[in-house]
């Protein structure tokens, strides 16, 4: 795979244990090889009109790009927010071995 062939996926929760579900069922189920967990957001977005502010929690899913719809699938199943952010940014360079061991999902404990 080139390196344009993987993505970090961003996505806001609003707990702790909303990104910590999210982000086991997808390393459990080999969908992501890895989730970072950032708390300690505040989001200011425009929802139904209204400018809200909320403390939230940043999810970073890095994947091999092929897996993009998988991610998206299970966010939207699993997230309490009625429009969940799913946002996938490419990634343009990184070190070969970390990015091999980001996918396939029969190769993420290979530890190579």
């Amino acid at each position: 795979m080139s390196e344009e062939a993987y993505q970090v996926v961003l996505s806001t929760c609003g707990s702790m244990p909303d990104a910590e579900r999210i982000a086991r069922d997808l390393v459990e189920k080999g969908i992501a090889a890895c989730v970072n967990i950032i708390p300690g957001m505040r989001s200011i977005y425009r929802w139904k009109g209204q400018v809200e502010e909320a403390n939230e929690v940043l999810m970073m899913v890095k994947i091999p790009a092929d897996r993009y719809r998988g991610v998206e699938d299970r966010i939207k199943h699993l997230h309490a927010y009625d429009l969940p952010e799913v946002i996938a940014l490419p990634v343009s360079r990184g070190s070969r071995k970390y990015l091999r061991w980001l996918g396939p999902a029969s190769e993420l404990d290979s530890g190579e």
